[in-house]
Formats: structure tokens, C-alpha cells, sequence
């Protein structure tokens, strides 16, 4: 790992749950492309954290979870973009999406508007211009296909 790499991840930098996401998008990104192990790349990613900051067992489930179900996720994304060749869509495109529609699926703590507007400022940061428009299309149709099917569980904070 290179020292950008490391400044990247620091584990004082563990404080947010955005910082957390943009780890994530790196960790899926680094899986994507290079094909190593979901093992090696959470080592990799999060080894320096201490496993009981609540901020480590977020990023490691978001990044498990999300690389887990990727062909799951990418179901609904193919549903919602049936006017773009899936295979053309930006891989960081593909990642933050997943990311998001994992979030409406499996941590019902969080708000499925956190979840868009989440994904938008990451698209800001590491995709296209046209990006986020994109991204807020597709999430906000997976979410209304997710709410008419009853799909959507949320609880507590997670229900606004």
C-alpha cells in the first residue's frame, strides 16, 4: 500500500459514517478490478481500525455485504436502467448504487433518503458529472419498486 493509500485510512479517519462509505467505494472498487479476495481486500481496507469501533463493523458489513450481493443488486439496477447497456454503466457507478440499494436491504437503521443523498456526494466525488442524476433516477425507482413489494424494512431512525 502505497502512503497516499495509508493517509487514506487512517484510523482516526473512522469518524463518519460518509468516510466509512468512501471507503467502501475504494475496497469494491480495488475488488473489482484487481479480483483479490474479500478476505484480502477488508484486510487491506480496514486492518489498521480497531474492530471495536462501531464505525469498523459498519464499513466491513457495508463492504460484505454489498460485494455478497452484488448479482442480487445488480438485478434491480438492470430493472430500473433498461434503456442503458448494464455492462456500459461506470464500475463506480455500478459500486456506489449497489451500495445504496444494499442500505435500503440490510441496514434498517438507515433512512432510504440518507442512502440517496449518500450516494449522490459519492458520485460528486469519484464518477462523472451526469453521474448523480443518473444514480438519483435508478435509486429512486429501485426504492419505490422496493416499497409497492413491501421489501423495505426500516426501524427506528431508519424510517424517516
Amino acid at each position: 500500500m502505497n502512503e497516499s493509500q495509508d493517509d487514506l485510512i487512517k484510523p482516526q479517519s473512522m469518524s463518519s459514517r460518509r468516510r466509512v462509505r468512501e471507503i467502501a467505494v475504494q475496497a469494491l472498487y480495488a475488488m473489482e478490478l484487481s479480483g483479490n479476495s474479500l478476505n484480502l481486500v477488508l484486510g487491506q481496507f480496514l486492518g489498521a481500525f480497531d474492530k471495536n469501533n462501531p464505525m469498523f463493523q459498519f464499513a466491513s458489513d457495508l463492504i460484505s455485504k454489498t460485494y455478497n450481493a452484488r448479482q442480487e443488486l445488480d438485478a434491480y439496477i438492470r430493472k430500473r436502467s433498461n434503456n442503458w447497456d448494464f455492462e456500459r454503466i461506470a464500475i463506480i457507478d455500478k459500486i456506489v448504487m449497489r451500495m445504496a440499494i444494499c442500505e435500503f436491504l440490510h441496514f434498517f437503521d438507515i433512512p432510504p433518503k440518507v442512502s440517496i443523498d449518500e450516494a449522490i456526494e459519492l458520485s460528486k466525488m469519484y464518477s462523472t458529472e451526469k453521474s448523480s442524476s443518473f444514480i438519483n433516477g435508478i435509486l429512486d425507482a429501485v426504492l419505490d419498486d422496493l416499497k409497492k413489494s413491501q421489501q423495505l424494512v426500516k426501524v427506528g431512525r431508519g424510517r424517516k
